[in-house]
């Protein structure tokens, strides 16, 4: 990226990975004006020539029956709500009303009144209550927590869960945590929501986070890099036991599923399959933390090198409410790299999936720069 004064930089936030292919990649720039010189907008009231190719195109791509399609991420995450309500009365047959749905603690599923709710970040619920029922919070990486939840109360609906946490600075859960949720769920009769509107569309070094652990959420959430960071689009994904439980009218969005977000959704998820952005990830991820394991030994002030692909974290010896971090990204900025903290002392490292072998080679003498810049 360059300022407006001609100055370089590495962006190593891809808009909270919204930018996975890259800032204005020409094809799906191309996707854009094409389409909206065609037809933007004629709601789902009236078909249009794009979202049924773009829903066949994406179910048959992540391998589910149907697509919800809506527009911001946290929009995604309350049609997954509302959807395993309404599966959990009319097929699990849960009494009406009362249906809870888990999350776990330092979790980010978005703004939404519903769905801070379900957060334990004092940032995002404080002033904002009362807070929605029904809602469950329990440990991240705990599954006796979850285990011992679901052997007590028949009322669960699902359990919705980041694959790994990025808001709360790259939360990478132990090996067999998520299969545990998995067979938890199988065994109790439970949705599983993979939210991966953060670590999908191959951010990871596969196409969806879950796919390092051979998983099959029962309804999958995507979002940001859908559009390649053009405009929003979301998506929820599941079979027709759980999709078909709502009716024409029950859910919508006036723009969900337009001309113009289908056009681009079809080609920018095209272009990471195209570039084999995932097998990309997978090797500059491997290459970004070796390189970050290395100046973390040079530099005690990094306790923690975590990450998958290329979403990946260190962690500053530091309390939460300093401003060390937040210092240090300021020389990464200086010398030409963007990043930020997260949760004070947690820095995202995340760039997008088209970074090459010379570029991370160079972004890392940037970081090892600024370290010495830095009073600690």
């Amino acid at each position: 990226m360059w300022d407006v004064e001609g100055k370089r930089y590495y962006d190593f936030l891809s808009a909270y990975s919204a930018v996975n292919q890259g800032h204005c990649h020409p094809r799906i720039t191309q996707a854009l004006i094409h389409q909206a010189q065609t037809l933007t907008l004629t709601s789902r009231a009236f078909y249009n020539d794009q979202l049924g190719p773009y829903e066949e195109y994406i179910t048959q791509l992540f391998g589910f029956d149907r697509l919800l399609p809506m527009n911001t991420g946290v929009e995604a995450v309350e049609t997954a709500m509302k959807l395993s309500r309404r599966w959990a009365y009319e097929v699990k047959g849960i009494p009406d009303g009362q249906a809870k749905i888990v999350f776990f603690g330092h979790n980010f599923h978005g703004r939404t009144l519903s769905v801070i709710s379900a957060s334990t970040d004092s940032g995002s619920r404080r002033g904002f209550g009362p807070y929605m029922p029904g809602l469950v919070i329990i440990p991240y990486n705990d599954l006796p927590a979850l285990e011992n939840l679901l052997d007590s109360d028949p009322h669960i609906a699902a359990i919705m869960v980041e694959p790994i946490q990025g808001e709360a600075g790259v939360v990478v859960p132990d090996d067999g945590f998520l299969p545990g949720v998995h067979a938890l769920c199988r065994k109790h009769r439970v949705l599983f929501v993979g939210d991966e509107i953060q670590t999908g569309i191959a951010r990871t070094g596969k196409m969806l986070c879950l796919d390092h652990y051979g998983l099959r959420p029962d309804i999958l959430i995507l979002g940001k890099a859908l559009s390649g960071g053009t405009m929003p689009v979301s998506a929820v994904l599941a079979d027709d036991e759980i999709m078909l439980t709502l009716k024409p009218g029950d859910h919508g969005s006036t723009f969900g599923g337009n001309p113009l977000a289908s056009a681009i959704a079809r080609e920018a998820l095209q272009v990471v399959i195209d570039e084999d952005l995932a097998g990309n990830a997978e090797r500059m991820g491997r290459l970004l933390r070796s390189g970050l394991e290395a100046i973390a030994r040079e530099n005690p002030v990094i306790t923690a090198v975590r990450g998958k692909g290329l979403l990946n974290a260190i962690l500053i010896d530091t309390a939460e409410d300093s401003e060390l971090a937040w210092n240090l990204c300021l020389q990464f900025r200086d010398n030409g790299l963007l990043a930020k903290p997260t949760h004070g002392n947690k820095i995202r490292l995340a760039p997008p999936l088209v970074i090459t072998e010379e570029q991370v080679g160079e972004s890392l003498e940037i970081i090892r720069k600024s370290l010495k810049a830095c009073k600690f």
